[in-house]
Formats: C-alpha cells, sequence, structure tokens
C-alpha cells in the first residue's frame, strides 16, 4: 500500500511539474506554404516552358507572455525553392522578434514596410508573375528595420516602419500608413489604407525603375454586389533623378460554389518614359480549406521594351 502511494504521488508530481514547466514555455507554430506551377513562359524571345516555385515557403512563429500587459512576439520565415533551379534553396523572408501589449507592437529585424502592407489582399495575384511588383516600386521586404503597429480604434489602425542606415555611407529610411478595416474582410465589409515612403531604396521587376524613392500609395477594397472588388493607386519619384510615375490598379473576383474567376489591370505612366501595362485574368478551384488549383494567363505591355506573356496552372497548399 505505501509503495503505491508512493507511486501516485509521484506520479501526480511530475503531471503538475510538466503542467507548470509547460505554461512557461513559448508557443511554437510552423506554418507554410507549397506553390508550384507548370507554365508557358514569353518574355520577348520566344516561348518556353518551366516548373516554378512561386514564393514557397516554410516559418515559425510564436509567443510568450510575460505578464498580462507585455508579450514577446517572433517569426522565422525562409522562402523554399522547390523546383530545384536556384542555387539559393533558402532566402530570408520576415523574421523579426519584438514586444506586443496594450501600446500596440513594436518589432526589430527584417520585415515588410507599412507602404508594402498597406496592400492588404487587392492584389489578387501576389507572388505570381502579375504580383504588382513588377511594375511599380514600393513592394519592399527590408533589413534593419524597426517595426511600429499601434492598437485599433474603431477599425482604424496606425503604423511606421524605420529603415537604419546600417552604414556611415547609408541613407535611413521611412515607410507610414494608415489602415481601416479587415484586409480580409470577414470583420469589415472594406478594408481601405494610406501610405507613404520617405527615401526608400526599392526597384520595379520590370526594370524600368531603381534608387531611392518618395511613394504615396492609396488602397481600397470592398464587397459589392457579391463581387469583391479592389482599387489601387500609386505615386511614385526618384529622389536623385525626379523621374516620376503615376500607377493604378484595379482588381475583382467573384465566387461561384469551389471556383473564384479573377481579374486584374495594371497601369505605370513614366512621365518621361514609357506607359507600362499588365493585364490577368485566372481561376482558383478550392479543393479544400488549405488546397487549391489554378490557372491564370498574364500579358505584359512594355511599350519600348519586348512584350512578355505567362500561361500557367498550379497547385497551391497552406499548412
Amino acid at each position: 500500500m505505501k509503495l503505491a502511494k508512493t507511486t501516485l504521488g509521484l506520479a501526480v508530481f511530475s503531471a503538475l511539474s510538466f503542467s507548470a514547466m509547460a505554461e512557461e514555455l513559448p508557443s511554437v507554430d510552423i506554418y507554410g506554404r507549397a506553390d508550384m506551377s507548370i507554365q508557358s513562359s514569353d518574355e520577348g524571345e520566344g516561348s518556353f516552358s518551366e516548373i516554378k516555385s512561386n514564393a514557397s515557403r516554410i516559418g515559425l512563429k510564436g509567443d510568450y507572455k510575460i505578464n498580462d500587459s507585455l508579450t514577446v512576439v517572433y517569426k522565422a520565415e525562409f522562402e523554399v525553392d522547390l523546383d530545384g533551379d536556384s542555387d539559393d534553396v533558402w532566402k530570408a523572408r520576415n523574421q523579426y522578434v519584438g514586444l506586443k501589449g496594450d501600446f500596440g507592437e513594436v518589432l526589430l529585424g527584417k520585415n515588410d514596410t507599412m507602404l508594402k502592407q498597406s496592400q492588404g489582399k487587392t492584389d489578387l495575384f501576389s507572388d505570381h508573375n502579375a504580383d504588382i511588383k513588377y511594375l511599380w516600386v514600393g513592394e519592399n521586404r527590408l533589413s534593419d528595420t524597426l517595426t511600429y503597429k499601434s492598437p485599433k480604434f474603431n477599425g482604424f489602425q496606425l503604423g511606421a516602419t524605420y529603415v537604419a542606415e546600417d552604414e556611415v555611407d547609408g541613407k535611413d529610411a521611412l515607410s507610414v500608413a494608415a489602415f481601416y478595416g479587415d484586409k480580409k474582410l470577414k470583420k469589415s465589409k472594406i478594408f481601405a489604407s494610406v501610405a507613404m515612403d520617405s527615401e526608400v531604396k526599392g526597384k520595379s521587376k520590370d526594370g524600368a525603375a531603381s534608387g531611392y524613392f518618395d511613394t504615396v500609395r492609396a488602397t481600397v477594397q470592398g464587397k459589392l454586389a457579391g463581387f469583391t472588388v479592389g482599387l489601387m493607386v500609386q505615386n511614385q519619384e526618384n529622389i536623385d533623378t525626379g523621374a516620376e510615375m503615376d500607377g493604378v490598379m484595379v482588381s475583382a473576383k467573384y465566387s461561384i460554389g469551389a471556383a473564384t474567376l479573377k481579374g486584374q489591370y495594371q497601369l505605370a505612366d513614366h512621365k518621361d518614359g514609357d506607359d507600362r501595362s499588365g493585364i490577368t485574368a485566372g481561376v482558383d478551384y478550392k479543393l479544400a480549406k488549405s488546397t487549391k488549383l489554378y490557372a491564370f494567363y498574364t500579358s505584359f505591355d512594355l511599350d519600348t521594351d519586348n512584350d512578355e506573356d505567362y500561361l500557367a496552372a498550379g497547385i497551391q497548399y497552406n499548412f
């Protein structure tokens, strides 16, 4: 009987000790996305086929509650080259550590700027060939950043990104934004934002713009008669050359059962150069909450450069 009581006591003590230790451990979530497509690409010199990894990624994120008013948060996310045709199998994405509480959230590390975050979900072809970064600057994920986001007040939120100089001859920069609503349009019927970059280094993927830019962007997206429609306007100016661009992007999608039809048009009007545009049509088909099949066709009219066309079909799995 004494042996039985001793054994039971040890079991209870061990269980309580493990429970106490578990409460002290930080939470860790492993997440990611596998996005692969097979596509025909024509970049002006003839078409070719390719298997493409579209910003596939894996990451760790979590938090640790210090007390009722202060929590440590962290993330370490990496892009993974699933198609195997790059020397860089792993590429850093957002990676930071910080604190959050009633004051908001403060993060240190590598992170999307406020202007990049201000797009919400308006770019329907993000991470694919029609991503708005192809024609515009501003889609920056930068190292050496200090990020602050305020608490939400009646749906409104403010945010700022400070980019440190990092070297004697470097330039510090600032990106700020004001947000309204829920970018996923689940808690609100509309999402809107206004953002500004000051002396932020960047470039457009088409090669038409590169350097340090002052940029202003306004975004709105909402639901209307069964459609989800979005509008984005942007002005960017190269602070060294004075080269300026005005841009507009419109997007729309409509769901029919498991299928979602999508369309997007983007324009980049360079004041002392080309008028460049891109138009994309596509469809998503949801197999499960985590998995979808998709197809799209993108055509870029690049004025003085060769036009580009992409036809793709792929699968995306989120975990």
